[in-house]
């Protein structure tokens, strides 16, 4: 025990947390708006709410889309690191409490370097990481890495769905200096495995040889007609369908306007089909024919694939059609035990309570329109009975006048 205590203190030492934001009333020191898309109008106004349900109001406020189909973006800086030898681990929550059609709800870890004032979606990033809705078919996890040695954005092979619904959902990244990664939502692991297999870092190890080419008397029919099948000599090619022979022309039937009549097709009852032979095993077959592959001469590996020399800024580069997106709790740290422990004092202490929040809000919404329903239901009973007594008024009324009527 005094052993296991000794190691989780040595860790707790060694652990560096670079940047973590809760979005408190003071995160405008820290946060820069961009510039980007504001002189063509297109650019939304960020603000700073927990939206209509919540766990703790002020513990859950967060970044906030306010205008619908806007571009948004904004950045911030901290020291810069290198995560060479450790762990990266990014994490941090979203929600869309607007029922989100079509928008994104990642972020952007970049260098130091950061031109803030004008950051937008043609900027530099070493990784962009989080959910894309777009519709019913697009609802993913983006985990892209800028590789310099290729200058590219590399997207991740594997489709990692995202949540789409109106709660708080919190997506970690970890990446490991063994070439490894590990994605989790709300602190449940959704996809791991190696860089160089799930991103296109690198050339493929080995390739076809280009000096092989498949045999020209290489047999790959597996099966084959049989060539002592015969077709039955009572075998008949009658044709699939024939003229109905009960049908008649009809007696108006007028040729000259009409055309030559033609009885309608029916099935053919001594149609058999078309005749085949059997198929049997091909006795030359040989298999199917796999390309010799060599060691790719462009191949190389690179034991660095998850590193980044310079990591100095964090930062919401998006578009909403329509708004309401909400960013929290951001953290960037080399411990996944420290970015644990802000997901539960964050996600995990207001999860439920944010949960019960919207449930008693969409069971009010609910309970307002089955009122309004009864409303209006009341309302139409009420104008029929008013139109009934309206017509009896006017059947006594004509009662009344036929009787002056006789009388006169």
């Amino acid at each position: 025990m005094r052993l296991l205590v000794l190691v989780a203190l040595v860790v707790a030492a060694t652990a560096t947390t670079y940047f973590k934001e809760t979005f408190d009333s003071s995160y405008t020191d820290r946060w820069v708006t961009s510039k980007w898309k504001q002189d063509v109008g297109q650019a939304g106004k960020w603000g700073h709410t927990a939206g209509e349900f919540y766990g703790d109001e002020e513990a859950d406020k967060g970044l906030s889309t306010t205008q619908d189909a806007r571009f948004y973006a904004t950045s911030a800086k901290f020291p810069a690191f290198s995560n060479e030898g450790k762990d990266l681990v990014i994490q941090f929550s979203v929600k869309f409490p607007q029922n989100i059609d079509c928008g994104g709800g990642y972020i952007k870890v970049t260098s130091s370097e950061l031109d803030q004032e004008n950051f937008g979606g043609d900027s530099p990033y070493h990784i962009m990481f989080g959910p894309d809705i777009c519709g019913s078919s697009t609802k993913k996890v983006h985990v892209i890495f800028h590789y310099p040695k290729k200058g590219e954005n590399l997207l991740i092979k594997k489709e990692i769905r995202a949540e789409s619904d109106r709660l708080t959902h919190v997506y970690t990244l970890i990446v490991r200096p063994d070439n490894t990664y590990e994605v989790r939502v709300d602190g449940t692991k959704r996809e791991s495995g190696s860089l160089e297999a799930d991103w296109d870092f690198l050339p493929a190890k080995k390739i076809k040889d280009p000096s092989v080419s498949k045999p020209s008397d290489w047999v790959d029919e597996a099966m084959i007609d049989d060539p002592e099948d015969q077709k039955p000599a009572d075998w008949e090619d009658a044709p699939k369908t024939i003229p109905d022979p009960e049908a008649e022309q009809p007696a108006d039937w007028d040729v000259e306007t009409d055309g030559e009549w033609e009885a309608p097709q029916i099935d053919n009852p001594e149609y058999k089909g078309e005749w085949k032979p059997k198929r049997i095993p091909n006795p030359a077959y040989k298999g199917p024919w796999v390309h010799p592959e060599i060691d790719n001469p462009e191949y190389e590996a690179d034991p660095n694939l998850y590193r980044y020399t310079d990591i100095g800024a964090v930062g919401i580069d998006i578009w909403q059609v329509k708004s309401g997106t909400i960013f929290d709790n951001i953290i960037i740290t080399d411990s996944v035990a420290e970015a644990e422990a802000f997901l539960e004092e964050t996600y995990g202490k207001n999860k439920d309570a944010e949960k019960a929040s919207l449930d008693a809000l969409e069971q009010k919404k609910r309970d307002e329109e089955e009122a309004e329903r009864k409303r209006k239901e009341e309302e139409r009973k009420a104008a029929e009975e008013a139109s009934e007594d309206d017509e009896d008024e006017e059947d006594e009324d004509e009662e009344e006048e036929q009787h002056l009527h006789d009388d006169l």
